[in-house]
């Protein structure tokens, strides 16, 4: 009989465990594409956070990981790829988009139709800080229109007098190109240049041939890693037209580097990306994750805290409703005005739980320091590197 009521208490206790409802997080970013070197390490994130939480057993669900591939570059496929979450997978949020102009996309055709919420980890348009979103959009990097302020800075502490400017064919790549050009020239510096080039061309001589006739100190490249921007370089290194080149955040990976080799050391520029406390500890929880991500890989950090607003926001919401847990993402982001929130860092997603269940304020400062800002996007720092020996060194973060 003992053993008959123990077994039936086991029971008991897994059907308990078990009768949490299952949430589906959409993680909708570029698997394919012109930044999928860095998508891998983004989506490790932000499912190392849905499984923080469910190891933790202090949420109201269990979280799963719904993956879909927006191409970072194709509008049409991105919409699909969100509709099939939306009305099939039936996700509760969604994770991304990861460029700006698929976000864009999604944001308009599947997200406000269907009231859903998105928080994008790397979609960085200005024009996005002004989109209609009706509350459902948010991003947890920085806008463009930051970082083209901080490359201004830059270049100009570098002593550079004159660029040309070469961008992306792409809302993303507009957007920072007229940043960058609009900081440097109010600085006082010249474009010579400010020209588009279209991804995923097998040869950029044409292009390279113009940037080199308009000169420039130095060539910037407003462009993406693993596409159009790798090309670029390579035939700017090819001619002998450029040696050294202004680095934004699109062409910031270990695989540009492995690509261009020794030639593209001395070349410089920044990144969205934190000096926080939590940047650290998410380092090393990265290293020790299954599969491992690389906290330092650019938008990593931002995944695993978009991640974790969304679930966090869900718990001080008590619904699963994007309509109605939008609206404590913000609070949950920045904490009380008078700043009682308990600070939050990665791996303390359970122990935030706890907090909310109680009814306790949190201030969640994540992996890079999340502190929202206008309507709803990261107020932002960058770490300013240079190229050395094939790694991109760290110089300062500003």
């Amino acid at each position: 009989m003992k053993k008959l009521l123990l077994a039936s208490a086991a029971t008991a206790l897994c059907a308990g465990a078990a009768y949490a409802e299952d949430v589906k997080i959409g993680i909708l970013i570029g698997f394919t594409g012109p930044i999928e070197s860095l998508t891998g390490h983004m989506a490790n994130a932000a499912e190392a956070a849905m499984k923080e939480v469910n190891d933790s057993g202090k949420a109201s669900w269990t979280f799963v990981p719904d993956r879909g591939d927006d191409t970072c570059t194709d509008s049409a496929a991105a919409t699909t790829a969100a509709e099939k979450m939306v009305t099939s997978d039936g996700v509760k949020g969604i994770i991304g988009g990861d460029c700006s102009g698929v976000t864009g996309a999604v944001l308009q055709n599947v997200a406000r139709p269907n009231g859903m919420v998105m928080v994008s980890p790397s979609a960085t348009s200005p024009a996005l800080s002004t989109a209609e979103d009706d509350g459902l959009f948010f991003r947890t990097a920085p806008s463009d229109a930051r970082e083209g302020e901080i490359m201004a800075d830059i270049l100009t502490e570098h002593g550079v007098k004159s660029i040309a400017l070469t961008y992306s064919n792409s809302d993303y790549g507009k957007g920072l190109s007229d940043a960058i050009a609009t900081s440097f020239k109010a600085k006082g510096g010249t474009v010579t240049i400010d020209a588009a080039h279209e991804d995923g061309k097998a040869d950029y001589s044409a292009e390279v041939a113009a940037l080199a006739a308009a000169g420039g100190d130095l060539l910037v490249v407003a462009g993406y890693l693993d596409q159009g921007g790798k090309g670029i370089i390579q035939a700017s290194l090819d001619s002998g037209a450029f040696t050294k080149f202004g680095l934004p955040g699109g062409m910031v990976g270990d695989s540009l580097p492995a690509a261009i080799g020794p030639a593209l050391d001395g070349s410089y520029g920044q990144v969205a990306q934190s000096d926080s406390p939590g940047a650290k500890i998410l380092a090393d929880m990265g290293k020790a994750n299954t599969p491992a991500y690389d906290a330092t890989s650019p938008y990593t950090m931002e995944s695993y805290d978009a991640a974790a607003l969304i679930m966090l926001a869900m718990q001080a919401a008590k619904s699963t409703d994007p309509k109605v847990y939008k609206e404590k993402i913000m609070e949950i982001a920045n904490g009380p005005a008078d700043g009682s929130g308990e600070k939050i860092l990665p791996g303390q997603l359970g122990h935030a739980m706890e907090l909310i269940s109680a009814g306790k304020a949190i201030d969640y400062d994540g992996a890079s320091g999340v502190m929202l800002v206008g309507a709803g996007e990261s107020a932002g720092r960058y770490k300013e590197f240079e190229i050395k020996g094939g790694k991109y060194e760290t110089i300062k973060f500003r």
